[in-house]
């Protein structure tokens, strides 16, 4: 039932389309975490850790931002306040004016939040940890398989949720295998969407930008869900009707997506597709590499007319001719010289990879910080209820901003794409010339790619520290503008990276290396939970000094755009070599047709 790749290609805006929205809604829907906490605790999530003496409401407010670290914001409760509204349709009272306190009936505590926040750690660390063996399985075996994986596993967490709020007394612990899944089916989603630009040439800078911001919007689902959710729609129908959907995503890849890898536009036009097995062999071959093919053979032809043509035996045994042995020679791609070891310890990968770590933990510690900092930022005359207001208030605009992800990735694909029509794809210098016509310069592909990729890691890096300057002036109104930049470095720097890696390495490596670097990039950003421990003990929760390290560690990404610099460089001196070479090649032979070298 599987697509061509043929078909697929056909079939690529509509594949496309439907994969950002998938990614929309079934990626990393666990960074909109927040709002999934209020509503697991409101349908009593692991209430039974809670009891009604120990339970006062001095001890008793969850946050309601992604963070990976658990926080008491015991202090919003110190008032004579017997209710806490937060306009949203949840509501916090204690049955006491110290007692315990519930949420739509069911204890909450901090216990609760520990153990919530628990299983959100699980689960959001596979969103970065399962990708290095997610790129290497899809890198030979393809992005279809996974993708059902994927999409089962999404189901299936939606369901296991669902039924764990049936009876939470006894299945609270569910959670942490739902979580779990939903973290590993969701970056199966992410991750296959990566390879569907291929399909589109000179624009896969730009689907892959779309791609990525679709993937950090997923933000946004959640709290979306949360706003059903208060207005009334059952939680558990809620989720069923997910799991729903995410059975017509398993169908759309069924019957979408071909079984084979996407291989890169410089490998594959997929307009031909010839199965060689009446000239003795099986090899399946298209466009370009066709081409290339057949060119070699006519040539090889061109020169042996007074040769007879003996026969060969192939290493499986058939009766080969001199022509086809060559093509059975030639069938391997030429990239494939480039091992993944020599990829992984190149310069570019290792610097990507500083980039992507520093810019990571800048960026989740914010997340995970930023109710503190918003607190500090309050100011002092307010009263906890009207703190907490603007805390929740500052919260949600946070959380809409995260579509901006999805709007403005695009700009940064267009700047990886920047110009690269115009660029010599190699073939206009096998063709002869006609004396006296001059040979219109072309820019280099591969040089143009680089100056792109350098123009986009220079905008990020200045957008990032532009950030870091904003996170340091205390004032409230100012942090709109950091949640902005925040916003679009982290579909930015996703982007980059990722047009960074389909730009100078082999598209069969795709998946692998960008899985090691988000592995890598996970686990330094762990650090985040040292420095919010040293920012809440003893910085007396003022993040400033964190922010000044933090801000200068984030030089160090201009190492990158440098490195660049000189590789760009390097090409050029090549280029200029290549073509002193040509100019003695035509010296000797009188002529700069390739048929004369041969």
């Amino acid at each position: 039932m599987a697509p061509t790749l043929a078909t697929a290609f056909a079939r690529r805006w509509w594949m496309a389309v439907t994969a950002i929205i998938e990614n929309l809604f079934f990626s990393a829907v666990l960074l909109g975490w927040g709002s999934l906490l209020i509503m697991l605790k409101s349908e009593g999530f692991y209430s039974y850790l809670c009891n009604e003496e120990g339970n006062s409401s001095s001890h008793n407010l969850s946050q309601t931002v992604v963070t990976l670290a658990p926080y008491d914001d015991s202090e919003y409760f110190d008032g004579d306040e017997s209710m806490v509204d937060f306009g949203d349709g949840v509501e916090m009272k204690p049955l006491l004016p110290d007692g315990p306190l519930r949420m739509n009936g069911w204890l909450i505590c901090k216990e609760q939040d520990e153990m919530l926040n628990l299983a959100f750690t699980v689960g959001s660390f596979l969103l970065s940890a399962i990708t290095l063996p997610l790129g290497i399985v899809m890198d030979k075996y393809g992005p279809r398989k996974l993708r059902l994986l994927g999409s089962t596993c999404f189901g299936f967490s939606c369901l296991l949720i669902a039924y764990g709020a049936y009876q939470p007394n006894e299945l609270s612990v569910l959670i942490f295998i739902a979580l779990t899944f939903n973290g590993f089916g969701g970056m199966c989603m992410t991750f296959t969407s990566l390879t569907l630009p291929n399909m589109f040439g000179n624009l896969r800078s730009t689907f892959i930008a779309l791609m990525i911001g679709s993937y950090a919007s997923s933000a946004v689902t959640f709290p979306g869900v949360k706003v059903i959710y208060d207005f009334g729609a059952p939680f558990i129908t809620i989720l069923v009707v997910w799991a729903s959907c995410a059975g017509l995503v398993f169908l759309n890849c069924f019957f979408n997506w071909p079984l084979e890898p996407f291989p890169g536009p410089e490998d594959m036009d997929y307009t031909v597709k010839i199965k060689f097995s009446w000239l003795g062999f099986d090899h399946k071959i298209t466009g370009k590499q066709f081409y290339r093919q057949v060119t070699t053979v006519g040539r090889r032809l061109s020169v042996s007319n007074n040769m007879k043509q003996k026969e060969m035996v192939g290493k499986d045994g058939r009766t080969l001719c001199l022509s086809t042995m060559d093509l059975e020679m030639d069938c391997k791609p030429e990239e494939e010289s480039q091992s993944f070891l020599k990829s992984i310890i190149s310069p570019i990968f290792l610097l990507s990879a500083l980039t992507m770590c520093i810019t990571q933990l800048r960026l989740l510690f914010y997340m995970g910080a930023m109710n503190s900092v918003l607190e500090v930022l309050c100011d002092g005359d307010l009263g906890t209820v009207e703190r907490m207001e603007v805390v929740s208030l500052y919260s949600s605009i946070f959380g809409v901003l995260q579509l901006l992800c999805l709007m403005t990735t695009p700009v940064i694909g267009q700047i990886m794409d920047w110009k690269l029509k115009d660029c010599d794809d190699g073939e206009e210098d096998k063709e002869p010339l006609s004396k006296g016509e001059s040979k219109t310069k072309r820019r280099d592909r591969k040089i143009q790619k680089v100056t792109n990729a350098l123009r986009a890691f220079i905008l990020t890096n200045l957008l990032l520290v532009g950030f870091g300057i904003t996170c340091l002036v205390p004032n409230l109104q100012l942090q709109i503008v950091s949640f902005i930049l925040h916003t679009v470095v982290r579909g930015f720097i996703h982007s980059a990276v990722g047009g960074l890696y389909a730009a100078v390495y082999p598209s069969s490596q795709f998946g692998s290396l960008t899985g090691m670097q988000s592995l890598v990039s996970a686990v330094f950003a762990l650090l985040q939970q040292p420095l919010f421990l040293a920012m809440m003990g003893p910085l007396g929760g003022d993040p400033f000094w964190v922010n000044i390290g933090l801000l200068a560690l984030s030089m160090l990404g201009f190492l990158l755009p440098f490195y660049l610099i000189w590789y760009r460089r390097t090409l050029h001196q090549e280029l200029q070599q290549k073509a002193e070479d040509a100019k003695i090649y035509i010296k000797i032979n009188g002529s700069e047709s390739p048929e004369a070298f041969v």
